[in-house]
């Protein structure tokens, strides 16, 4: 599990989420530079961490790099808030909480997550798995590349946690 992002890597992936691009230092500086006063030295050893820390990969261009995330924002909170549902010691009451917790936006983009996914969970199996006794849906039509899917090619796993860093 990832730990979460500091402030300034936040800052910094945000950016590289939204482009959707390899980018450079300079150009994550100058937008930076925008909102705050910060050094291309700052800047380059954020991307530094951040690729070895697993969240971008980079390729060398001349004497620079460009960076690329490896995974979606949307991957990055699923693990995060898999991660603090796990440590529950309710996890009921913990979703029960959190949905409490949630804008009426959330709630409508929660249930067409479930549209989604079709979640039927059968009690009685303790391996939870969608059980409608529906015939298989036919998902070619579908994103099959969404990134965080584990039969889409090319899916990128959830960054490494590096515990030391």
């Amino acid at each position: 599990m990832p730990r979460p992002l500091g402030e300034l890597e936040d800052a910094v992936m945000t950016r590289v989420w939204e482009w959707n691009r390899p980018v450079t230092v300079r150009e994550v500086l100058e937008d930076l530079q925008q909102e705050r006063s910060i050094a291309y030295t700052t800047v380059m050893t954020v991307l530094d961490n951040l690729h070895q820390k697993g969240w971008v990969r980079r390729e060398a261009e001349g004497r620079a790099y460009r960076y690329e995330a490896v995974s979606t924002r949307a991957a990055y909170a699923a693990a995060l808030m898999n991660e603090a549902w796990s440590r529950s010691d309710n996890p009921a009451a913990a979703l029960v909480a959190f949905f409490g917790m949630m804008s009426p936006e959330q709630r409508a983009a929660l249930r067409d997550a479930g549209r989604i996914v079709s979640i039927d969970v059968d009690p009685a199996d303790d391996n939870s798995a969608a059980s409608d006794n529906s015939p298989p849906r036919d998902n070619s039509s579908d994103n099959a590349s969404a990134p965080g899917n584990p039969e889409a090619p090319d899916s990128p796993a959830a960054p490494r946690s590096d515990s030391g860093r």
